[in-house]
């Protein structure tokens, strides 16, 4: 599917709560913690993409609020679409692709998550910071 030459987009969504905090999803595949997301299907427009997959992941309905960050995994020519969101509908359900959901604050991103993913979520829930441009290996940030 992936040709060496071409690029991947994924779209995620971080849903923060009324505390502040971000909805972590654990991978049934590899026991991650994540924010919920996933490949943005070739026919499909970004926003439809990304309500696609977080309604997949999670049971829940989502309105995003901004675009917060551009990552490229750079091992797999990954880049993905990160999204502030707030839950508007529906209920957290597990799934064929999520077994757990924790509601969490930056500290808990950071214990949870790998670097690579923890930036993600902690860019997105600061509403005061421009979206971020990053790349990384699928476990640690690089430097440009």
């Amino acid at each position: 599917m992936h040709h060496h030459d071409a690029h991947s987009v994924s779209v995620a969504g971080v849903i923060i709560d009324d505390h502040g905090r971000a909805l972590l999803t654990q991978r049934r595949d590899n026991g991650h913690w994540e924010a919920p997301g996933g490949v943005l299907e070739l026919s499909e427009d970004i926003t439809t993409g990304l309500l696609r997959e977080v309604r997949e992941e999670t049971g829940l309905q989502v309105e995003p609020i901004a675009l917060t960050g551009v990552y490229k995994n750079m091992q797999r020519g990954i880049v993905a679409l990160v999204f502030r969101c707030k839950s508007v509908g529906g209920q957290l359900t597990e799934t064929d692709e999520t077994r757990a959901f924790r509601w969490v604050n930056a500290d808990e991103v950071r214990a949870l998550a790998s670097e690579a993913f923890a930036v993600r979520v902690l860019d997105a829930m600061d509403p005061n910071h421009p979206p971020a441009v990053r790349q990384h290996d699928g476990e640690r940030l690089l430097s440009v």
